[in-house]
């Protein structure tokens, strides 16, 4: 993933994308910080979790943007949000993440309302990334009502 992220910023430095090319570096900027400060290259999975960091932080920004009547800045921030998907999983579709949420309560038996954080941990751990945490909340409350 280290090696896509590089070539990806080459490539956009050649065809003059300045766009591209600014998410690229602050996306680069997050990992190495993060390599810094561990004091280790990061693996795919690591770098995978800085990239989700950023697009829960762009998605927060964008609700500001919409509710303000800023296009501009809304266009903007879904073509960063959109580049920066690239580099995640495939994310679950909904069907399969109602799977794993069902199996998840299923095992844990008799659950209630106030067991939602603990299904939701399990859940995100078998998911790994392909599902976001705000999705993964929504279908685990939405069962146990």
């Amino acid at each position: 993933m280290r090696d896509d992220i590089l070539a990806a910023q080459k490539t956009a430095l050649k065809d003059g994308n300045s766009e591209e090319l600014s998410v690229l570096r602050f996306l680069w900027s997050a990992v190495r910080n993060e390599e810094i400060d561990k004091k280790k290259d990061l693996n795919d999975a690591e770098i995978q979790q800085i990239v989700a960091r950023q697009i829960k932080q762009l998605k927060d920004v964008l609700q500001d943007f919409t509710a303000s009547n800023r296009q501009d800045l809304v266009d903007k921030n879904k073509m960063e949000i959109d580049l920066l998907e690239k580099y995640l999983p495939a994310q679950m579709s909904d069907d399969e993440l109602q799977k794993i949420v069902e199996q998840t309560i299923g095992g844990m038996g008799a659950v209630t309302a106030g067991d939602t954080g603990k299904i939701i941990g399990a859940v995100m751990k078998q998911v790994a990334g392909r599902a976001d945490g705000g999705r993964v909340r929504e279908m685990v409350t939405g069962r146990l009502r």
